[in-house]
This record gives C-alpha cells, sequence and structure tokens, in this order.
C-alpha cells in the first residue's frame, strides 16, 4: 500500500487517506450575510468526489467582526449551521470526512476581497472596528485601518465563547473535524507573536501569556466536540521575522505540546502573516515541510502534524508521508487547479487498487 492511501485514525475517526484540502477562502457569501451557497457547495463537494481524504472549509467566522471580508463564510448562528449541513452529508457521503475551519480575523479583518483590491474597509464602506490583543491596526501601506480596538477582559471571554458556540454549531452541522485558526496573523496569531501583542495581563508578557487565549480557546472547542472527533489547530510556525523578536520554530514546537494537553490531535502547520514584512525566505516545493518536520520530531506528545506549502505532485505528498515527515499532506492551491488531485494522484503512484473512487466516474481512472 501506497502511504499516501493508507488511513489515519484520530481518536475513533478514520480519514481514509492522507490527502487533506486545505481551507481556502472563497470571498462567496452574498449579501454579505455569512451564508453558504452553491459556490461553497460546488466547490467543497467536488473536492470529496475527486477523493481527498479530508475536505475542510474556508476560515469560517465565528462572530460578523472575525471576518476577513463582508463575503466570508460564517458560523455564528443557527441558520448558517443548516446552510453547511448538505454539504457535509454529501461529504460523507463520498467517503470523505468534512471538517470545519473556526476563525477570528482579528485587526486583519474589514478588507474588501482581494479581486477587489483587498482593502481596508471603513465603517461607512461596509467595515466595522476590527479587535486585536493591543489595539494597533494592520499597516496598511495604502489606504486606513479600520478603527482598531483591544480586547479587555470581557472581550476575550466573548471570543472564547463565540469559538465554543460556533464549535456546537458545526457538530450538530455534521462536520467530524473541527480545526482552530490561530495562523497567518489573525487574532489568535496576534496573542501569541510578541509583534502584535504589547499586553501586561494575563494574556500578555512571556510565552504563558501569549499563548493563553489559543490554549483557552482550543480547550473550550475540545469541550463540546464528541470525544470520538479529532481538533485541530492551524500555527504559523515563524513569523518569518529574524531580525526582531517575534514568533520562532522553537515556540511552536513548545505550543504543539501545550495544545495537546488542552485537547488537540493534530497541528496543521503553515507559516507567516503577521505584518506585511513577514515573508517565507523562499516559496517553493515544500517550503514549509521542515516546519512541520521539527514539531513532528521534537514534541514530547504523540500529537500528529499535517504539512501543507507548495505541494503540488503525487510523488511529493507520497514522500512526505512515506518518510515520516507529516501525518497529512495539505494541499492547497492544487486543488484549485485539479479538483481531482487525489484520484489523480492514485493513478501516478500506481494506487487505483488502493481507492474506490465514485463509481459514476472510475471508466476514467482506471479503478
Amino acid at each position: 500500500m501506497t502511504a499516501l492511501f493508507s488511513p489515519l485514525d484520530l481518536r475513533e475517526t478514520t480519514i481514509p487517506n492522507r490527502v487533506m484540502v486545505s481551507p481556502m477562502c472563497q470571498y462567496s457569501c452574498e449579501d454579505r450575510d455569512g451564508l453558504a451557497t452553491d459556490w461553497h457547495r460546488t466547490h467543497l463537494t467536488s473536492r470529496a468526489v475527486g477523493g481527498a481524504g479530508l475536505v475542510m472549509t474556508e476560515a469560517t467566522a465565528v462572530e460578523p467582526r472575525g471576518r476577513i471580508s463582508p463575503e466570508d463564510l460564517g458560523l455564528w448562528s443557527d441558520e448558517h449551521a443548516r446552510a453547511l449541513e448538505p454539504i457535509t452529508e454529501f461529504i460523507r457521503q463520498q467517503g470523505s470526512v468534512p471538517a470545519i475551519q473556526l476563525a477570528h480575523a482579528g485587526r486583519k479583518a474589514a478588507t474588501s476581497r482581494p479581486w477587489e483590491g483587498h482593502d481596508p474597509l471603513q465603517p461607512d464602506e461596509g467595515g466595522w472596528e476590527a479587535v486585536g490583543p493591543s489595539g494597533d491596526p494592520w499597516p496598511y501601506e495604502d489606504g486606513e485601518a479600520p478603527p482598531t480596538k483591544k480586547l479587555d477582559r470581557d472581550g476575550i471571554d466573548d471570543v472564547i465563547q463565540s469559538f465554543r458556540t460556533a464549535a456546537e454549531r458545526a457538530r450538530d452541522a455534521g462536520f467530524e473535524v473541527a480545526e482552530v485558526h490561530a495562523a497567518h496573523g489573525y487574532l489568535l496569531h496576534e496573542f501569541c507573536s510578541p509583534v502584535t501583542n504589547r499586553r501586561e495581563d494575563d494574556y500578555g508578557g512571556d510565552f504563558e501569556g501569549r499563548t493563553r487565549l489559543v490554549r483557552e480557546v482550543t480547550a473550550a472547542v475540545r469541550e463540546v466536540w464528541p470525544d470520538g472527533k479529532p481538533v485541530f489547530v492551524r500555527i504559523s510556525a515563524t513569523d518569518w521575522l529574524p531580525d526582531r523578536e517575534s514568533w520562532t520554530v522553537d515556540d511552536s514546537v513548545r505550543l504543539a505540546d501545550r495544545l495537546a494537553d488542552a485537547g488537540a490531535d493534530l497541528i496543521d502547520v503553515s507559516g507567516g502573516g503577521i505584518h506585511p514584512e513577514s515573508r517565507p525566505d523562499y516559496a517553493g516545493p515544500n517550503y514549509q515541510l521542515a516546519y512541520a518536520e521539527r514539531i513532528r520530531e521534537e514534541t514530547e506528545s504523540d500529537i500528529a502534524v499535517g504539512a501543507v506549502g507548495g505541494i503540488t505532485t503525487p510523488e511529493q505528498a507520497e514522500a512526505i508521508v512515506a518518510n515520516d515527515r507529516a501525518d497529512l499532506a495539505i494541499v492547497g492551491r492544487e486543488h484549485l487547479r485539479d479538483p481531482y488531485f487525489a484520484m489523480h494522484a492514485a493513478e501516478a503512484l500506481d494506487a487505483t487498487d488502493e481507492v474506490e473512487g465514485p463509481p459514476q466516474y472510475r471508466r476514467a481512472f482506471g479503478f
């Protein structure tokens, strides 16, 4: 059996293969209401038809002000959950595992969509007040950031409760994996990084204080998530800012063990995003794999690890898992180019006998 098409058991949940569709924002909600549309249904379910073992939604805001753009997916009401139910049901029917990324954009909220400029939106332009650990706005090169408020203790408690309630709705909508988004410069990452967190209370200062919120959010999600189903956390392994005090891979190794204590089962390892200057040294094939590998090797817990970044070929994905560098190959942009990446990988790796595939498509893929 190929490594890529071997199952992964996390708690009582079996992911049928090691290909995961990375959460990728679609900016496609109509009427700025956060409700899933035909676009989301087609985008997500086609990747399940394409054979991915785990299909994850885009960053799904746990409250309205947690959206990146007004067109982002949300999960702050029962109506939002009902709109997602047909998606989870269809993904399961294809033998894939439906997953959701729960998110809060923090100070990076209230922007227009990328193809509309990705510019900051003021409240009178359809934007809203953003929040963050220290009240410093995102440093836009062009355009003034929307008003940004430092979260007080009550506001922090509200954020934790919003994640908890969204997880309950995701559970009831049929998702089998919940991922806490703590990467890419969004709210939970903002609390972790000394670049953006200058608080002097229990949620700032040293490593223990700065990571308190992500640990408490993870624990809150775990409390309401079924015992037999896994919780993931996506982190930025590094801020990619070596010339200043910032979040490092050493911090991420330490955090991974603490997240395992809080109930996380897998760390989804990405990087960067905390500042406009936060850029990778080399955005080529597997350019973040080394970070996932370090976390996998150096953590004291047995927490699983997923690798993302520049994974574009079946051979890459197979080697990542076969060489024990990560437990999941998380494929993003290649899944946009090819919804059937997993089935094409089975062909390329001579593993069609290991993949059932949809009967409607078998004549095309040689199953």
